[in-house]
């Protein structure tokens, strides 16, 4: 189902994302700006990999717009907004300050959510689940040079797509659902991650980690991936009645003026997807 009505988004009860990788070339963090701009939910949920520190590394790329995504958080945060942060493992770092609280931002090293529908979900990043993905010979989908040199090609690639008149296509998406070694990968993960989750006694759980948003069951137990900022643009919401729709957000070019903090991006409407 797709729904392109952007007023559910608007006032949601939840929102969760994750893997924005602030610092990293190819970080979304225009769209990411505009599409907080453009909700106001009483949750959201940050799963981890929100700043990449593993670009430290290489000389960190850190645009105007990286910052003003804190800004906005900040800024949701001060009129009401909780923030919960869950720390991935390219933003580790952060795990040594678990439990510290900023106004209404708080890091977590897991959580368990209960929605309105009475749906009790675990929250977490998805890292831990690498090991037993890693036993299959597609271990590199977790992170790595190859997934790097991907992105490489996916940028390219598309700049000639817009050049013709094209819209954007992820190469990587799709090999992930076409290459089956890729597809088994991921189909541990959903194993690793809702078995978990039915340990925990939780109808379902809510992760990252692999930049493949979806939502599925596997074993009687939901399972919710939000996606990522650098290839879906997607997020996770959940509505006044606890229902909960993946989202696709797609906007144009941003003109705002980056020195000016309350400056409106143009955006185009949300795609919608139930679960």
């Amino acid at each position: 189902m797709v729904n392109t009505t952007s007023q559910f988004v608007r006032e949601c009860e939840s929102i969760w994302i994750s893997d924005v990788h602030l610092g990293h070339k190819e970080s979304k963090a225009e769209a990411l700006l505009s599409f907080l701009k453009s909700v106001n939910p009483k949750n959201l949920f940050l799963l981890g990999d929100i700043v990449d520190f593993w670009e430290f590394k290489s000389g960190m790329r850190w645009p105007h717009s990286h910052t003003q995504v804190f800004k906005q958080l900040l800024k949701m945060a001060k009129h009401g907004c909780k923030i919960y942060y869950i720390p991935g493992n390219h933003d580790a770092t952060l795990r040594k300050f678990i439990g510290y609280r900023y106004r209404n931002v708080k890091i977590y090293k897991e959580y368990i959510h209960t929605t309105k529908a009475g749906e009790k979900l675990l929250l977490l990043h998805g890292d831990r689940f690498d090991n037993l993905v890693r036993l299959n010979k597609f271990h590199g989908w977790i992170g790595d040079v190859s997934y790097d040199f991907l992105l490489f090609l996916n940028r390219w690639y598309n700049k000639a797509r817009k050049k013709f008149g094209y819209p954007y296509w992820s190469l990587s998406s799709y090999l992930k659902e076409n290459v089956k070694s890729a597809r088994v990968a991921i189909d541990s993960f959903i194993r690793a991650a809702t078995y978990e989750a039915k340990r925990r006694e939780c109808h379902g759980v809510v992760c990252g980690h692999i930049h493949h948003p979806e939502i599925k069951e596997h074993n009687g137990v939901k399972y919710y991936n939000d996606g990522d900022w650098i290839e879906n643009n997607s997020a996770l919401v959940e509505d006044k009645n606890g229902k909960l729709e993946l989202i696709f957000f797609r906007h144009r070019a941003p003109v705002y003026d980056p020195t000016d903090d309350h400056a409106i991006d143009e955006v185009e409407e949300p795609l919608k997807k139930s679960a």
